[in-house]
């Protein structure tokens, strides 16, 4: 059995700037190691399978459902499913290094509920929708149909930060990254 660790849990709504920031700690601290999620979805431009996620066909992300292989997933957008393998965190633990998780709102307090103490929920604000609405616009990755699921979806989402045990506003990028880093350091060694 592998010795249990801490998970740090940083969610937002799409374009909020959680990425960069796990990114940004993960290259600050060597004691992070990034908690690779599954998901149905194809690989966006140079993501690559293991690195940035396991992408999984639909019926074997169902069949490891059924087996309970997850400690948590999703049905994100419909049809598309994300999810946190048992044996990354076990795999992550056994290192004795500390989960780091850039994932979805409802991902993020579900695996809050399921280690409680054991870890730190960050949600990342943004400063407002509208710049929200931008920099998902600005990416160009986005069909316009999937642009407005996603508003839909972070609209909704920013609603769930007070339930998070911090709120991390991203208005500034270097700030927040400041910000993020002592947070976590805090969290660690307590």
């Amino acid at each position: 059995m592998t010795k249990e660790g801490k998970l740090i849990i940083f969610s937002a709504p799409s374009g909020a700037g959680k990425t960069t920031i796990v990114h940004h700690l993960l290259s600050k601290m060597n004691e992070l190691e990034f908690s690779i999620s599954a998901t149905t979805r194809p690989a966006r431009g140079e993501e690559k399978d293991g690195t940035d996620y396991y992408f999984i066909t639909k019926e074997d992300f169902l069949h490891r459902i059924a087996k309970k292989e997850f400690v948590e997933f999703e049905e994100v957008y419909s049809g598309t499913f994300y999810g946190t393998l048992r044996t990354e965190i076990e795999r992550i633990w056994a290192k004795g290094k500390t989960v780091i998780f850039d994932i979805d709102v409802e991902g993020g307090l579900h695996l809050k509920r399921k280690y409680g103490n054991q870890a730190l929920a960050i949600f990342v604000q943004p400063p407002s929708l509208e710049v929200l609405i931008e920099r998902l616009t600005g990416r160009g990755t986005d069909s316009s149909e999937k642009l407005k699921e996603r508003f839909a979806k972070a609209e909704k989402e920013l609603n769930y930060a007070p339930k998070f045990d911090i709120i991390l506003k991203n208005y500034e990028l270097s700030t927040a990254c400041a910000d993020a880093e002592k947070l976590v350091k805090d969290f660690i060694v307590k």
